[in-house]
């Protein structure tokens, strides 16, 4: 059986000291991996591409599926990993949940990754 991670409420963006900037400690770490680990699937780049890159700024399931070419379910199952890393937001309306990218826990990443990565 794998091993689980710790939970850790990942609702609000990463704010730590960035990587470079010396050892972190292990909280740090922790926070960083998790938010990494929801990234570290093909499928779930694509989706936050798809999301970052939609000109409503928000996607259905239903449709991001239909992009994709995944299951619903599937799309659902990754979209709600994302959602728990702080990554993506969603709203439901009617029958259709609308998820949004998170571009604040995003920016705060790559700096928490690399401060100069904003910079060039």
């Amino acid at each position: 059986m794998p091993k689980s991670l710790p939970l850790v409420d990942m609702s609000a963006p990463i704010c730590c000291v960035p990587v470079a900037a010396g050892p972190v400690d292990d909280a740090a770490a922790l926070e960083v991996a998790l938010r990494l680990k929801a990234l570290a699937d093909p499928a779930r780049v694509k989706l936050m591409s798809l999301l970052l890159s939609s000109p409503a700024g928000e996607q259905n399931t239903g449709d991001l599926a239909a992009t994709v070419g995944l299951a619903e379910s599937t799309v659902s199952h990754h979209l709600g990993q994302l959602k728990r890393a702080g990554l993506v937001e969603s709203e439901r309306r009617g029958m259709n949940a609308y998820y949004r990218a998170r571009r604040d826990a995003l920016s705060a990443l790559c700096i928490v990754l690399d401060p100069n990565c904003c910079n060039q």
